[in-house]
């Protein structure tokens, strides 16, 4: 089962770790979503999901700094002997002596962060979410080209990195090349991102490797992107067909969602980064509700209908 570690947790949400005996190595995040234990701290423990981390905001502090400290202590070592991944403190409030001790009699690390309840559940889910989501590695191109994700598909060689080159020179982002990870964050999105090891780099054939962000700026790269379309190049060849008037969406599947595909043949001579510029657009169009091969066949219908009438007249 995917996982994540509470010390990688820890970095990427800045969050200020109050128990630093306790190992947030060893201890692993496996759900995405975010419990706020207000009904725990009431004693009612019915249905509490330790595998969520769990969040403290201001409601709950206001609760327990009322409470009196022999309830407090029966509470405390209640919630935590249940062994949450950790505990999430909103506000910059700090725990009393109390939550210290049974946080620490129980392994479960305390963090601390200044940002406001909300602010901060909506982080954390957004980011767990993305880090936990079924995840597959396909080879190909990810650009953001005019916003939307843009994956580049195709045999080995046939020029999806040049492409990937020729689109940051005309100021889109490079989002991963060669190996593309794929996530499911929901039910209908895919967000696609580049391993560690080779985010940024381009390889080139015959030239070897370069680092997009060093040549181009910090403006031509991006960590991750929500892949919209996908474009799949293929070598042209006279006796095959290739879609021309774009009247049924074709797709491709990737996590059992589907993602609209076009199928471009590539030829000396061809500027395939100009088309896939124009394909993202149109798709975009599309979303917007307009679409050119409906308005076309409108027209044709429109002018025969007359041709019709003005026969008739």
């Amino acid at each position: 089962m995917l996982g994540v570690r509470v010390s990688t947790f820890i970095d990427k949400m800045k969050l200020k770790n109050l128990t630093e005996t306790i190992d947030t190595s060893q201890i692993i995040i496996k759900h995405a979503d975010v419990n706020r234990p207000a009904l725990q701290l009431t004693g009612h423990f019915a249905h509490f999901n330790n595998e969520r981390v769990q969040l403290i905001g201001n409601v709950e502090e206001e609760y327990l700094h009322q409470m009196p400290e022999e309830q407090k202590i029966e509470i405390y070592d209640k919630l935590f002997s249940y062994k949450f991944p950790c505990l999430i403190l909103c506000r910059g409030y700090y725990p009393d002596k109390y939550m210290y001790d049974a946080a620490v009699k129980y392994d479960v690390p305390l963090l601390m962060t200044d940002k406001t309840t909300s602010d901060m559940l909506a982080e954390v889910i957004i980011w767990l979410k993305t880090q936990l989501a079924p995840m597959i590695s396909i080879h190909g191109v990810l650009v953001d080209v005019f916003g939307e994700g843009v994956l580049i598909t195709g045999e080995s060689g046939i020029g999806k990195s040049e492409v990937a080159l020729e689109l940051i020179k005309r100021g889109h982002r490079l989002v991963s090349d060669d190996v593309v990870e794929i996530r499911k964050v929901s039910d209908d999105e895919l967000v696609g991102s580049a391993p560690a090891v080779t985010r940024h780099f381009i390889e080139l054939r015959g030239i070897g490797i370069i680092d997009a962000k060093t040549l181009f700026g910090v403006e031509s790269v991006k960590d991750s992107q929500k892949i919209d379309m996908t474009i799949h190049l293929e070598e042209w060849r006279k006796d095959k067909e290739f879609d021309r008037l774009g009247k049924e969406n074709q797709y491709e599947e990737y996590l059992n969602s589907k993602v609209v595909c076009h199928r471009l043949p590539v030829r000396p001579g061809r500027n395939v980064a100009i088309i896939v510029e124009t394909a993202a657009i149109n798709h975009r169009q599309k979303k917007m509700g307009y679409n050119a091969t409906d308005e076309l066949y409108r027209r044709v219908q429109e002018n025969l209908t007359k041709g019709v009438i003005e026969d008739i007249i």
